[in-house]
């Protein structure tokens, strides 16, 4: 309990203080990467300073690869725990630590394995397709899994005839349903509760007040049927409206003519939109949408995590196995570059 609540404090801390202290934390943070022999990984929702530091940034399936491609023997994954358990059911000989073990996601919590299996019993022979934001154990009962860039080409992937099981985001499936027209697909009643958070009036009267802007939409969101509803009555015109992965939505940042960008996830995405197109007016259509697991990854934590080797990540190597042909099973399918 002592620990824990040391960590509490010192989590809260900035390791220095000031510009030129600034300049002194990423030096001391780069070294001990060095030394350490650690790639350093950011997810796009993470905390500015983390994202500038980190050696790539990026959605949670790209980071993983890159993990798996690198030659450093430790991954140091800033993100939050499933992140860290695909990179090392990839990379099973390197070292993967997160920055704070506590980093959890509400998503990945709302189905465990057990869950699965009686979901399972109930459709025998049905394909199990598994959102990538799921737990270890949860991918090791998944025959696919997917990210929200690649969910449609998976499902696509599978037979007609043959019942889907999707899980756990409802909003995801809800969209993978409307875009394959597939009516033997079975959707798992969970959400991340930021992004459930963003919800269509909001979405709607935000449109209303800039008609000129595109709205970037992650699948994921409360709002994604709202957006659509939006195109099809006319309300924003159709070629405005993009339902896109955190990683297309950088690809998508570059190639619009839009001057205003509404953007619909995690604020922590705008920092990585606004380098991408520094000339674009991004901004959130919630900016309370906020990620309080995300942002426990503190330059304190990382600072942390490289000084003592705090806190590895391990999956049982059974676990990690079955969970193993999952995830490659996604690289092989749909878009190489999306993720989550």
């Amino acid at each position: 309990m002592a620990a824990t609540a040391e960590r509490e404090r010192t989590d809260d801390l900035t390791p220095y203080g000031g510009v030129e202290a600034d300049a002194a934390w990423r030096d001391e943070v780069r070294r001990l990467a060095e030394e350490r022999d650690a790639v350093l990984l950011a997810h796009n929702y993470q905390l500015p300073e983390i994202q500038d530091i980190a050696h790539h940034t990026g959605d949670s399936l790209a980071l993983s690869r890159i993990a798996a491609e690198s030659d450093a023997s430790t991954i140091v994954f800033c993100g939050v725990h499933f992140m860290a358990e695909t990179a090392k059911i990839l990379s099973p000989h390197k070292t993967v630590l997160i920055p704070d073990a506590r980093a959890g996601c509400s998503l990945a919590d709302s189905i465990d394995a057990a869950q699965l299996r009686a979901w399972k019993a109930e459709h025998p022979g049905a394909v199990v397709v598994s959102y990538v934001n799921t737990t270890a154990e949860v991918k090791a009962e998944t025959d696919i899994c997917c990210t929200s860039s690649n969910a449609v080409d998976v499902v696509r992937s599978i037979p007609a005839d043959r019942e889907v099981l999707f899980l756990p985001d409802q909003f995801l499936g809800a969209h993978v349903r409307r875009e394959t027209g597939r009516e033997n697909l079975h959707i798992w009643a969970g959400e991340c509760h930021v992004h459930a958070g963003i919800n269509g009036p909001e979405l709607a009267a935000r449109a209303a007040a800039d008609p000129e802007a595109d709205l970037f939409v992650h699948p994921e969101c409360g709002c994604a049927t709202s957006a659509l509803y939006l195109a099809g009555e006319g309300v924003v015109p159709a070629a405005q409206v993009k339902i896109l992965s955190t990683g297309d939505m950088v690809t998508e940042a570059r190639a619009t003519r839009a001057t205003t960008v509404l953007v619909a996830t995690e604020v922590g995405m705008l920092h990585q939109l606004r380098r991408a197109a520094p000339d674009i007016d991004f901004r959130a259509v919630n900016d309370r949408a906020s990620c309080r697991y995300m942002k426990m990854i503190t330059p304190a934590a990382l600072l942390r995590s490289l000084r003592e080797g705090a806190d590895e990540v391990h999956v049982d190597p059974a676990v990690a196995e079955r969970a193993r042909g999952a995830v490659r099973r996604m690289i092989e399918i749909g878009k190489p570059g999306g993720g989550e």
